[in-house]
């Protein structure tokens, strides 16, 4: 992430003014003007779309994979989170009981070496006796993330260690956010955990709450030690410990790459806080944690560098994985001392390639995964450019990375859009946070980018600031022109990814984001809704287009064809921008179709994304407010005319061929979008 760029306010009533803040490739209409659009669709003239140019990028950012993405329901499940000293704050963990009936305090006695805080609970009451527990006994609960999503009829998966000098009889449930209701049960009974014990409970609901909490609580007088509790759902994708809604959202997208785990995230403010990949692979009960002090909260990484190669691999994209490389915000490792980082990543790069037998690869393969992850790409550092030490930093990684994996391409922090870089590399990276007429006007900045050396990775683009709220169509439209312009520089850039991906709706770090959640809900916002529209261009064919109107500022547009799965037929797709405030006739017209004539028998496809107020946004109440919408064209030729609405994007979808009378177009319509 970079800090937010100042806005540009556009007077859309002095209309001669906007061709000098919007210097879009695109062109711009005065009221009620008509404008043309030239497609040759020749393939003398076509260029071929990189498969990997439309993305996704994922930041432990705004709680995104802690109480997000992971499906984990506990927070702080190891007691870590208050730091490594007692007495400690277990927070969010809270005590059921008074001082009369329950001391709760931390100690240094876990089993787990890496995670040494436990939680001891002397029970003080007792069933019997002068001093009597309450019902229900006394004890720990934890809310979670702002609530555990508990639902009727699902399963979830209790992990916890238990320590205790005597027999324990300790109730485990799932309650309302007040402890009054009870959605599920279990108790653990045992003569002899002397030793620490691990223990498994299967809780199956019998009611619904989106804001449940977990309790551990006892009417029997004694000390008992708890650490590492879990608890997970067990309907999560594949098993892998991944929430099947927010995963969902992600795929839906078809991402050709995942870039993780940041971002600033991997800087840290400081070193001492970056993120470790070492510290977060193997059993999750030794896995320490750390507090990400950049967006200021802790993660048990349970989310970890073996979860992210997964997660890539469910998502069936490529893995593009950024590293620390020495430097943070504050400090940075002299390249004369860097060689243990650089050894530390070449071992990361063995856990995710290396064979079965192999130091690192063993571990993987113990983890449940002897074969290979499928990683290509790296990037050394994140937005480190121009820091001291960041070039002979990078110098040393890309020698030795190079060395041992030359198949993997390299991304450098420093741009190479407007002059050569100092240092070898694959990609450059490239962020754009700025206004949505800032945004839509760099369109054109790639036009001039070098097609040769190292490609462009649009690794974090967004509006920002006022013209984006917390998602507004705004925001869309000028992602929407801006992505256009990566489209058609395809030549010059292979990767572009929006920027953050998720945000908890309890913990807003940054706005605007693609998906809001809670515990129990989500929905995508326009600019989540705006990346549909390109899902079908990674490896599609670009085709030759101009665009004709006076003066040019506020309109932009591209063509390509594509292959649909479902129906597995050709199809010739025109994206239109209008980020102006007045409707616009455009006339098609293509030309070099050869024996690929449209089908005009089925019409085509408009699909648009609009909304009354260009700063509508969408919200849990109204989800979809601004959505794609889609329509049928009726009248289909080489050359026509279709409206386009003011502050609006389309896409018009012509099939390129004849296919059989019993096409469905009700499942064509569906499958794009």
């Amino acid at each position: 992430m970079e800090s937010r760029h100042s806005l540009h306010h556009v007077l859309l009533l002095v209309l001669c003014g906007l061709s000098v803040l919007c210097k879009c490739s695109a062109t711009g209409i005065e009221a009620n003007q008509t404008a043309v659009l030239f497609v040759n669709a020749s393939e003398a003239s076509a260029k071929k779309i990189p498969d990997t140019l439309f993305g996704v990028f994922f930041e432990e950012i705004n709680h995104a994979g802690a109480g997000g993405l992971w499906a984990e329901l506990v927070s702080n499940r190891g007691f870590e989170a208050g730091g490594p000293n007692i007495p400690s704050n277990i927070d969010p963990w809270s005590i059921i009981g008074d001082e009369s009936s329950v001391i709760v305090s931390t100690d240094r006695s876990s089993c787990f070496e890496r995670n040494k805080i436990a939680v001891r609970v002397q029970v003080l009451c007792d069933h019997t006796g002068a001093n009597i527990c309450p019902d229900g006994g006394v004890g720990i609960y934890n809310p979670g993330f702002w609530g555990m999503n508990i639902e009727q009829g699902k399963s979830y998966k209790l992990v916890l260690y238990v320590r205790s000098q005597e027999s324990i009889n300790v109730s485990v449930a799932l309650t309302g956010s007040k402890g009054l209701q009870k959605l599920a049960g279990g108790n653990i009974i045992a003569s002899d955990v002397s030793n620490w014990t691990k223990v498994e409970v299967m809780l199956e609901a019998k009611g619904t709450d989106p804001n449940s909490r977990l309790e551990l609580t006892s009417s029997k007088k004694g000390v008992t030690w708890f650490d590492q509790v879990s608890l997970m759902p067990t309907d999560t994708y594949k098993g892998h410990g991944f929430r099947k809604d927010l995963f969902g959202m992600i795929k839906d997208l078809k991402p050709a790459f995942i870039r993780f785990p940041g971002g600033c995230f991997v800087e840290g403010d400081w070193l001492r806080n970056a993120f470790r990949w070492k510290e977060t692979i193997g059993q999750w009960e030794e896995r320490p944690g750390h507090f990400g002090d950049v967006w200021n909260y802790w993660t048990d990484d349970g989310l970890g560098h073996f979860e992210f190669l997964q997660l890539a691999e469910d998502l069936d994209t490529l893995p593009v994985w950024v590293f620390n490389n020495g430097v943070s915000h504050h400090d940075e490792v002299d390249t004369s001392s860097i060689l243990p980082f650089v050894q530390e990543i070449l071992d990361g790069l063995e856990f995710a390639r290396g064979d079965p037998t192999s130091t690192w690869g063993s571990i993987r393969s113990k983890m449940g995964h002897p074969e290979p992850f499928n990683l290509k790409y790296v990037a050394i550092g994140n937005e480190d450019c121009g820091k001291p030490k960041y070039r002979g930093n990078y110098l040393k990684f890309y020698s030795a990375i190079k060395d041992k994996y030359p198949d993997i391409k390299i991304i450098s922090n420093c741009d190479g859009s407007s002059s050569p870089l100092d240092h070898p590399a694959d990609l450059y990276d490239f962020h754009i946070y700025s206004s949505a007429s800032s945004v839509f006007s760099n369109a054109r900045h790639f036009d001039s980018a070098p097609r040769r050396g190292p490609k462009a990775f649009v690794s974090e683009y967004a509006v920002t600031g006022n013209d984006a709220g917390k998602g507004s169509l705004l925001a869309a439209l000028g992602e929407a022109g801006f992505l256009i312009g990566v489209e058609k520089n395809s030549e010059a850039i292979e990767m572009a990814s929006y920027a953050p991906l998720f945000v908890n709706d309890n913990d807003r770090r940054w706005n605007p984001d693609a998906i809001v959640f809670t515990s129990s809900q989500m929905y995508g916002t326009p600019s989540y809704w705006m990346q549909h529209f390109f899902k079908e261009s990674n490896g599609a064919t670009l085709l030759s287009s101009s665009l004709q109107a006076n003066p040019s500022n506020s309109l932009i547009a591209s063509a390509i064809t594509w292959r649909n799965s479902v129906d597995n037929s050709d199809y010739l797709r025109i994206k239109v921008v209008n980020f102006g405030t007045t409707t616009v006739t455009l006339k098609i017209s293509i030309s070099g179709l050869g024996l690929n004539t449209l089908e005009t028998s089925f019409g085509a496809i408009k699909t648009t994304l609009t909304s009354n107020n260009v700063m509508d946004e969408n919200s849990f109440r109204e989800p979809k407010k601004v959505s794609p919408v889609k329509a049928m064209l009726e009248k289909v030729s080489d050359s026509m005319d279709v409206v386009v609405a003011p502050r609006s994007l389309n896409s018009f979808d012509f099939l390129r061929k004849s296919i059989s009378s019993s096409v469905d177009t009700a499942s064509v319509l569906k499958s794009s979008y």
